[in-house]
């Protein structure tokens, strides 16, 4: 649940790639979003909205070419991305990325628990506490501790990847369609295990999704961006009674155009 606080607040930022070429390429300007301790947002917008490139500029992967990024009232706009991701999680949708396949999932634990993945490093009682939390899973991998990553499911490994980046509870996480290259049931799967980990951490979550009634259900607020810009932005009790032919309404009347992303409007819903 989602207080007055401010953890998140992005500030008048521009960002524009290649600028001053032919292929300049304009995604923000004087863009602002102010995000509360809690709050679970879901994003939905075509390709070329400014979704991937805003979590880039929030991780540090970008930086903004003008603006403040605040992260929990500090002034993260010039850390690079290695040192916000102490207060910062991430998720993709490839689920080969965020975990080392070579490693065991003990050995990767033990790396997301900040030992570095050297297990000489860690004592009985954590071992015992990996086994614990992975068993939360509810996927059997308390059994296969010493199977190499690389041996595992997509599906398995995205959750194993949700628990190590919350493993020690960040300041925002951020989830980049980390779905969607699941199998339907999978991918349900894996969700109620995003939202079961949002709410007993009480974690500041963006996800980005192309799942518009996922959008809705999900969270406590979401946004839809156009051009850089969002152009819906709904929640509360407005939100909890859209549906999604409401939503595809609030966004013409908002950007004066359709949706035209095939893949969010021909998502199975």
């Amino acid at each position: 649940m989602s207080d007055d606080r401010l953890m998140l607040d992005i500030r008048h930022i521009y960002k524009t790639f290649e600028p001053g070429t032919p292929g300049e390429k304009k995604v923000f300007e004087d863009f602002s979003l102010q995000i509360k301790k809690g709050d679970f947002i879901t994003i939905i917008g075509s390709n070329g909205a400014g979704k991937s490139t805003l979590f880039n500029l929030i991780a540090g992967s970008f930086l903004t070419d003008k603006g403040q990024i605040i992260l929990d009232g500090e002034d993260v706009t010039m850390q690079p991305d290695h040192i916000r991701a102490r207060a910062i999680g991430r998720l993709f949708q490839d689920p080969l990325k965020g975990s080392a396949p070579g490693m065991t999932i003990e050995e990767n634990l033990a790396l997301a628990a900040g030992k570095g993945g050297w297990l000489s490093s860690v004592g009985k009682a954590q071992k015992k506490e990996f086994r614990e939390r992975i068993a939360l899973l509810g996927m059997g991998l308390e059994d296969r501790m010493q199977h190499p990553v690389g041996l595992l499911s997509g599906g398995q490994r995205q959750a194993l990847t949700l628990m190590m980046a919350t493993y020690n509870a960040p300041k925002v996480l951020l989830l980049d369609e980390h779905t969607a290259a699941l199998d339907p049931a999978t991918s349900e799967k894996v969700m109620e295990i995003t939202n079961s980990t949002v709410k007993d951490n009480n974690l500041t979550c963006l996800m980005i999704t192309h799942n518009m009634e996922s959008a809705l259900k999900t969270g406590n607020r979401t946004l839809m961006m156009s051009d850089g810009d969002i152009v819906v932005d709904v929640s509360g009790e407005k939100r909890s009674g859209l549906k999604v032919d409401d939503l595809l309404g609030m966004f013409s009347k908002a950007s004066g155009r359709t949706l035209d992303n095939d893949r969010i409007l021909l998502k199975d819903n």
